[in-house]
């Protein structure tokens, strides 16, 4: 088991908070909900370790056009890339329905 945290700045903060995902083979489940403190930060905790480059990577480019304030917790069960950004997506269209 490996953790990660990562802190962005940001302009707003998100509405409100949201659970979706499961924590099952290849997937992931993201908890996210409004920061206190104005910026937005992620803490993962993942099965698979060695890939700290390309969480960073991954979530360098989320963040490149998210800018609302959300405390972030991911549980990871090897999720691809591109399954970490899609559930990252969902979790912000979700808290701004």
């Amino acid at each position: 088991m490996e953790t990660m945290r990562f802190d962005y700045p940001a302009s707003t903060t998100v509405p409100r908070r949201v659970c979706l995902g499961v924590v099952a083979s290849g997937d992931l489940e993201i908890l996210l909900q409004p920061s206190t403190d104005g910026k937005s930060h992620v803490l993962i905790q993942t099965s698979v370790t060695g890939f700290g480059d390309t969480w960073k990577a991954v979530l360098d480019w989320f963040f490149s056009t998210y800018t609302d304030a959300a405390d972030i917790v991911i549980h990871d069960a090897g999720a691809t890339p591109g399954t970490v950004a899609l559930r990252l997506q969902q979790a912000v269209e979700e808290s701004r329905a």
